[in-house]
């Protein structure tokens, strides 16, 4: 018998964990450890039972330490491991996910959806995503390339659905909401005619925000690091129109 150690990289959804699938839990319980940072694992707290699980919080700091650690000192063969992130795994994470899939290999490794905050914003603004750009930001790498999309979109009438750039420890970096207004209108768009809107803390009943308006009204408004953007172009068509 082949014996490998099994990871679970897991979608956990934005928050609530009214939008915490079943296959996921199912996941987090079948694991021995659980590796994630503080927000996500305060989202499945009440799937874990720590008597069965090892959980380890880590920041972007000692990630790699600790995966090291579990992976090569502590995982046994045919021990598991759950890696929960927030929203779908499937956006925003591809830096960390790679490097997963290189640690413990691709046929090791089970990739487990989620809600994502996208679809979300995309429910609450009436912004189809078949006919919505997506575009991220939440990347640590140059984005550059990202913002040549988003302008050449909003110029050609698209509706963009975005996860803005915070960077507290260094705000030269920001990507944020007010960053984007100014950056649109400096290339030559007319920002006061375009409908936007700002949702923070999506799905958090305490927290969460909906912001509504033109997208020059954003320039020098603040925004939470949990916000998503949506440049709302959208033009509806039923299939009577067909």
């Amino acid at each position: 018998m082949d014996l490998t150690k099994k990871l679970f990289v897991v979608g956990v959804g934005p928050g609530s964990t009214k939008y915490l699938t079943d296959y996921s839990k199912e996941a987090i319980k079948n694991s021995n450890f659980i590796v994630g940072y503080n927000y996500t694992l305060s989202t499945i707290e009440h799937v874990i039972d720590k008597s069965i699980q090892k959980v380890f919080e880590i920041t972007m700091k000692n990630q790699e330490e600790i995966y090291q650690h579990v992976f090569n000192d502590l995982m046994k063969d045919n021990d598991r491991c759950t890696v929960p992130f927030t929203g779908d795994v499937n956006f925003s994470e591809s830096e960390v996910v790679d490097r997963l899939l290189d640690l413990f290999g691709d046929d090791n490794v089970e990739v487990i959806p989620g809600i994502s905050s996208i679809q979300i914003a995309s429910a609450k603004s009436r912004v189809p995503l078949d006919k919505a750009t997506i575009i991220t930001f939440h990347i640590t790498g140059d984005i550059e390339e990202k913002k040549i999309e988003l302008a050449k979109s909003v110029a050609d009438g698209k509706s963009i659905i975005l996860v803005p750039r915070p960077w507290p420890s260094n705000p030269s970096k920001n990507f944020m909401p007010s960053d984007i207004s100014l950056f649109l209108r400096k290339n030559g768009i007319d920002t006061s005619k375009i409908d936007v809107w700002v949702f923070e803390n999506l799905t958090n009943n305490e927290k969460e925000t909906e912001y509504k308006g033109k997208m020059d009204s954003l320039e020098n408004k603040d925004f939470s690091a949990l916000s998503v953007m949506v440049i709302d172009q959208n033009i509806r068509q039923t299939y009577l129109e067909f």
